[in-house]
């Protein structure tokens, strides 16, 4: 390597996620309780369930493992830029233009 050039701070493509790569995510654990409100049986993921019956959802802060960030997900988009010389577009519900 060159004394000029040095390793870009955020991998190899420049992109920060490329820096941010981790060991894959566990696989979740099925598990099983009743439901608090309707007695049911009832499978979930890592201790979170939903009641298919009921409706019934316990907090996530319940779950057996914390849950993974959005930055953690490989399959997660990317936002896009607006081209060179255009506005991006106005978020609905916002300010008419000229506003």
């Amino acid at each position: 390597m060159s004394p000029h050039h040095r390793p870009h701070p955020h991998g190899p493509t420049g992109r920060p996620q490329d820096a941010l790569r981790r060991e894959p995510l566990p696989a979740p654990e099925i598990t099983e309780a009743e439901c608090r409100r309707c007695g049911t049986l009832i499978a979930g993921l890592d201790g979170r369930y939903a009641c298919g019956v009921c409706g019934w959802v316990n907090d996530h802060s319940e779950g057996h493992r914390e849950l993974p960030r959005a930055e953690d997900d490989p399959d997660r988009p990317r936002r896009r830029r607006a081209p060179a010389g255009r506005a991006p577009r106005a978020r609905r519900g916002g300010p008419p233009p000229g506003e």
